[in-house]
């Protein structure tokens, strides 16, 4: 029997799905029924699991909200959505209690040691304020949910834009063949089928509020498998988890590889990482060199899929796939038809670089919560845009350039941030970096570069700018660099380059 682990506490498939079915009883009591919105204002944690399940009984939509965003960037989520419940952990309510709707009730979790720890959270903080509803006393009191349950509409995840506020996509409720395909190809990307559900033991290092980690997580866990949560990503943590636990599939994403592969060498050869069997990433471009160093270290057990909240994954390669061609994101899956098409929405030839399109048939539509607009405006030749700039080689391989929103034009020329990005990986002295585009008077826009030096490293615009012009064209090259100790980024280690590009366009016929 699977099991969720978060600290000491652990917690059977079963006793989850009870829990769930006992918040649904809940839910249904403070008016939470089929279409209705659960807003989840939580980091990975049990109560993540229990209410998601709870509103999935009710045919409702959990709805997580990332917990590192502004008071008014919730409020946003919270009114647009109309959530009818919020469940938030104790040490976050604070923050946001302004922003909290009037008619939406406020269910409190006791923030656990683990991500007290984890975050160094003062312990006064943790507890249920005096008056609030306990998520776990209060659930215990109800009965579990008996009505027949109704085919789980999924969660509504909402996406950062380039402007203006973020997209909810909600999609329609499943007909029972179109819940079945989303688990069949779910199962296939995460590796979930290569054994027994019950024999699967993972580790969920992403938060959930992002969709390919709550994807994978909730389903592991529906399925019967172990799921471990690591409060906070730590690459040694996750080493020794490896081991002791015996870990057999991991969800993660590019940072994650590279902060594992700056491990000095004699931590990363003493743990025993056998146990893999499938790891798969998403989420961002991994740069080729630390691709390929990884798939070194662990062995062809790496896999990779492209997709997107409103498409789903669509495309997929495993290692020797990924090794004959080095840099692709993979084939389209079975059911999926993915193209790379012009401004027109015509198809282009192997190798011409276009926009990606892309949809799974058999998946139920989607829309985006309350602005039908958009989601007509995201079709493209039929399909849906995703924002993603690529091109199929001559065997079907896609790869891609860049994030659509990303490109820059500068004199007319298209510039490809993540072609400069990957060569910057690769300069010795650099943990991270981002490269975008910045206004300039004469060409529109120019290339600028945002880097991460390593501890202790010390370097300038004029050694960056030496390493890169034996790689790229002149014109790639940075016109300016700016070098900071670290870089802004979601808990996932994702880069909010959305937040380095701000204070560029301020004032201006902004792209941000």
């Amino acid at each position: 029997m699977g099991e969720i682990v978060s600290g000491a506490r652990r917690l059977t498939t079963t006793g989850m799905n009870e829990r769930a079915a006992r918040a649904a009883s809940g839910l249904a009591s403070l008016g939470v029924g089929a279409g209705d919105i659960v807003a989840l204002f939580l980091r990975n944690d049990l109560a993540f699991f229990e209410a998601s399940g709870a509103a999935g009984l009710l045919g409702a939509y959990p709805t997580p909200v990332n917990w590192h965003g502004t008071s008014e960037e919730a409020r946003y989520v919270f009114e647009d959505s109309g959530a009818k419940a919020i469940v938030v952990h104790a040490d976050l309510l604070p923050a946001i209690r302004t922003a909290i709707p009037k008619n939406a009730t406020v269910l409190v979790v006791e923030t656990p040691a683990e991500i007290q720890n984890a975050y160094g959270i003062a312990s006064e903080v943790c507890s249920a304020p005096t008056g609030a509803i306990n998520w776990s006393s209060w659930l215990e009191g109800f009965p579990p949910y008996e009505a027949p349950p109704r085919p789980p509409p999924g969660t509504i995840i909402y996406t950062s834009g380039t402007t203006g506020h973020p997209k909810g996509v909600r999609r329609n409720p499943p007909t029972p063949e179109q819940y079945e395909s989303g688990l069949r190809n779910l199962s296939i990307i995460f590796g979930f089928t290569t054994r027994a559900p019950d024999k699967i033991v993972s580790v969920m290092t992403g938060p959930m509020y992002h969709s390919a980690p709550n994807a994978y997580g909730l389903l592991a866990a529906r399925m019967g498998a172990t799921v471990h949560l690591q409060p906070r990503f730590d690459p040694e943590d996750l080493l020794r988890m490896i081991e002791v636990l015996g870990v057999t599939h991991i969800h993660m994403v590019p940072i994650m590889f590279a902060r594992l592969l700056k491990l000095p060498e004699d931590v990363r050869c003493k743990y025993d990482l056998s146990s893999l069997e499938f790891v798969v990433h998403a989420a961002a471009p991994c740069p080729a060199p630390i691709k390929r160093a990884m798939i070194e270290w662990w062995g062809p057990v790496i896999n990779e899929y492209y997709g997107a909240t409103e498409t789903g994954g669509v495309v997929f390669c495993n290692s020797e796939q990924w090794l004959s061609h080095p840099g692709t994101v993979g084939k389209p899956l079975a059911g999926a038809d993915v193209r790379v098409i012009d401004a027109q929405g015509n198809s282009l030839p192997d190798g011409e670089i276009g926009e990606v399109v892309a949809k799974f048939s058999g998946a139920a539509d989607f829309t985006y919560h309350r602005d039908h607009a958009k989601r007509v405006a995201s079709e493209k030749a039929g399909l849906i845009a995703p924002g993603d700039v690529g091109y199929f080689d001559k065997d079907g391989f896609l790869y891609l350039c860049d994030r659509a929103k990303d490109m820059i034009i500068s004199g007319g020329v298209n510039i490809y941030p993540a072609e400069i990005e990957a060569v910057l990986h690769r300069m010795p002295g650099i943990a991270d970096c981002a490269v975008f585009g910045v206004p300039d008077d004469e060409y529109g826009e120019a290339v600028h570069a945002a880097v991460q030096p390593q501890p202790g490293v010390s370097l300038s615009e004029g050694e960056v700018k030496a390493f890169l012009r034996p790689h790229l064209s002149g014109f790639k090259i940075p016109k300016t660099v700016d070098f900071m100790p670290d870089l802004p980024r979601e808990d996932s280690g994702k880069i909010f380059k959305r937040k380095l590009r701000e204070p560029f366009w301020a004032n201006r016929d902004s792209r941000i």
